[in-house]
């Protein structure tokens, strides 16, 4: 089974080409994602084809729990699909199928060279009433809903305010004053994931650096603490501007890199970064293959 390793701001993942829906392809993802004996990523991407876009995407956490999107994921995705391409449309426009509907992405180039992507995200949902998700009140612990889209949490002896939207997938987003490589994201992620079901949640902390940057730190739901998440940027982009923070363009640093989000406060949500290939291999396709048994080539798309 051929595979692409790819990153987009150091959220990696294994891409696998292929026209198969009835692969447990959760199981898969599970022995590829795992860092010791697998190849090692955040998630599992499968390119497939499409009847209503250029291509289908199918995202599966490194715990083998399906995604409905992911920013980094689709960047990813398109680069890989524009490097088996021989020519581009003349509008550098590339469609992709998600479970959230159809995507559309932009290459941005320097001569016939790929520097970043940008991709319109849909539009975000926040708030309680507008999202699928049921707020878990354990024992000894209380939630406050507010009017607005925050709710503050009591939670191992911290009072948390949580910014709720959704960019096709759900977040909690925590602005914090100090510095966000300072915060126990560690112990407070797993925790936020888990109080939210049957969707789980994603977790941003966040700073305010200025009117236009944002520091930030995520833990995504299914994987545990990434070096960038693009979904997450965006959440934290939408809660900063509907805040007042932020005006509708911010650039969100990750601990793997930049990326740049635009919102207009009402419409869809852009998010712009790069991606890249890493290397290419062969992967055993039998269920219990361990990672001794991975056939890599140090090759990439030129």
């Amino acid at each position: 089974m051929k595979f692409t390793k790819m990153q987009g701001t150091g959220n990696d993942f294994v891409v696998i080409e292929t026209n198969d829906n009835e692969r447990d392809w959760s199981q898969l993802a599970v022995s590829i994602c795992d860092r010791h004996y697998g190849i090692g990523a955040d998630g599992l991407l499968l390119f497939m084809p499409s009847s209503a876009a250029d291509f289908r995407m199918r995202i599966f956490n490194a715990d083998g729990s399906e995604a409905n999107t992911c920013g980094n994921g689709i960047r990813c995705l398109v680069k890989y699909f524009l490097d088996i391409k021989t020519t581009m449309k003349a509008d550098n426009m590339v469609s992709v199928e998600t479970l959230t509907g159809v995507r559309e992405a932009r290459a941005d180039l320097v001569g016939n060279k790929v520097t970043g992507i940008t991709i319109g995200m849909g539009k975000p949902v926040s708030g309680q009433q507008n999202l699928p998700i049921i707020l878990a009140q354990p024992a000894g612990e209380t939630v406050d809903i507010l009017p607005s889209i925050q709710y503050k949490l009591a939670l191992n002896g911290m009072v948390l305010s949580l910014d709720i939207v959704s960019i096709g997938n759900p977040h909690a987003v925590h602005f914090t004053e100090k510095s966000v490589g300072k915060y126990p994201l560690s112990k407070i992620g797993s925790d936020i994931e888990h109080q939210f079901s049957p969707l789980g949640m994603n977790f941003e902390v966040a700073r305010i650096i200025s009117d236009r940057l944002i520091e930030v730190r995520v833990w995504e739901h299914g994987v545990g603490e990434t070096l960038a998440c693009g979904s997450g940027a965006c959440a934290t982009m939408v809660a900063g501007r509907l805040h007042g923070y932020i005006g509708s363009v911010a650039t969100i640093k990750l601990p793997g890199g930049e990326l740049k989000v635009t919102w207009d406060g009402k419409g869809e949500v852009y998010l712009s970064g790069p991606a890249e290939a890493v290397f290419t291999g062969e992967w055993p396709d039998t269920e219990n293959a361990k990672g001794r048994d991975i056939d890599i080539k140090n090759e990439v798309p030129a």
